[in-house]
């Protein structure tokens, strides 16, 4: 994997968690707002729509540079629409990023030979 592409799989895990975390309180907003007089509804969703398309920007680099089948890159976008889908995207992706780095360093150090 190179730089660019583990950049952009980064970029893509640094803003899947807080995306979801401000869904979630947009939705405790959404609640709020329908059940008290608190009403942060504007400023969540303003802040929730900024993450959201951030997160949207940084999957579709993410796919173009790691050249994700049409599956992986589907899930991917899925989690941004579930509440909680960011925290499972954070999760998988973290797995992807060390997979990915153990085999860039197998492949440098080459086979192993014993004797």
């Amino acid at each position: 994997m190179d730089i660019k592409t583990a950049s952009a799989l980064r970029r893509l895990r640094l803003v899947s968690a807080p995306e979801a975390v401000s869904f979630l309180l947009l939705l405790l907003c959404s609640v709020l707002k329908r059940t008290t007089e608190f009403n942060a509804v504007p400023v969540m969703g303003a802040v929730h729509g900024l993450l959201f398309v951030l997160y949207v920007v940084f999957w579709a680099d993410a796919w173009n540079r790691a050249k994700w089948p049409l599956g992986t890159a589907a899930f991917y976008l899925l989690m941004s629409v579930l509440p909680t889908g960011g925290f499972f995207a954070d999760r998988r992706l973290k797995r992807e990023s060390e997979d990915a780095l153990i085999a860039g360093r197998a492949r440098k150090e080459g086979p192993v030979t014993t004797a």
